[in-house]
Parts: C-alpha cells; sequence; structure tokens
C-alpha cells in the first residue's frame, strides 16, 4: 500500500489556500485590487499590467488591434481572439466602457489584466447568452496596434 506521507505533507498548504480562494470568488473585484501592481480607478476597473509597451496609448476615439482572453473569476474562459487565432479590430469607444478605460492604459505592445465590475461590463443585461447578468469580467489584452499610428 502507497504512503500516504508525501500527501499529507500537502496538507497544510491545501488548507492555507482554501480560504484564498473562497476569497476570491466571494469579491473577485478585492481579490484582483489586492495583486500586486494593481490599481483600482474611480469607475471600479482594477487595471494590472502584465507587461510595459513601448509605443504610444491610444485614445477612446481611436480603432485598435488586440488579441485577448476573457474570463470569469473562477478562470473558466468564455471568449479569445488567441483561440480563434485572429486578433480584433474595433473603435475603442464602440466597446464596453471597461475596455474604453481600460485598453487607454496600455501602450502598443503592451498587455494588462482588465477586471471588470459588472456596471462597466454587460450590466444587468448579460451578454449572448454566455455572460450572466450582473457578471465580473476579466480580460488580458495585448495592444498590438493602433490604426493610423
Amino acid at each position: 500500500m502507497p504512503s500516504l506521507r508525501p500527501l499529507l505533507a500537502l496538507l497544510p498548504a491545501l488548507l492555507t489556500a482554501l480560504p484564498l480562494a473562497a476569497a476570491a470568488q466571494a469579491d473577485p473585484l478585492k481579490a484582483a485590487a489586492a495583486e500586486a501592481g494593481a490599481s483600482v480607478t474611480a469607475s471600479g476597473l482594477v487595471y494590472r499590467s502584465l507587461k510595459d509597451g513601448s509605443g504610444p496609448a491610444p485614445a477612446a476615439t481611436d480603432t485598435v488591434r488586440v488579441h485577448y482572453r476573457g474570463t470569469f473569476p473562477d478562470g473558466r474562459e468564455f471568449d479569445s481572439s488567441y483561440k480563434r487565432g485572429q486578433p480584433t479590430e474595433f473603435p475603442l469607444n464602440r466597446v464596453i466602457p471597461c475596455w474604453t478605460e481600460g485598453v487607454q492604459k496600455i501602450k502598443v505592445g503592451g498587455k494588462a489584466r482588465l477586471t471588470c465590475p459588472a456596471a462597466i461590463a454587460y450590466g444587468e443585461r448579460g451578454a449572448g447568452g454566455v455572460i450572466p447578468p450582473n457578471a465580473v469580467l476579466q480580460f488580458e489584452v495585448e495592444l498590438l496596434a493602433i490604426a493610423g499610428k
């Protein structure tokens, strides 16, 4: 019979991690704001740079080209341009307010995590049967280019 000692040795670490995981699920905005380097804007957006860019930052009226991955706070992915193998391009003022605000903080070549409160994401209406009402969303956004710049 195999020894349980290796598993028992992991038990303290697992018990310590459980309250942290539960807290992140209970309040994903608070958990995101507690991450090193995160900042919270007046709208409640939690912004965290993952890679600093060296190019210009877009204005709200610019058209941007990005790669992104959208997840729920529990890590379930609901959308990804990476999985489609194709970046997407759109006018920054034609997306959810969280993106309009957050992507303006990224310089070309940079990547950031945006944790979006429901009020500046899809709010009470949700989206496309995929995003439920009042959902907090997380996006990793890589700014590839700004059209015309």
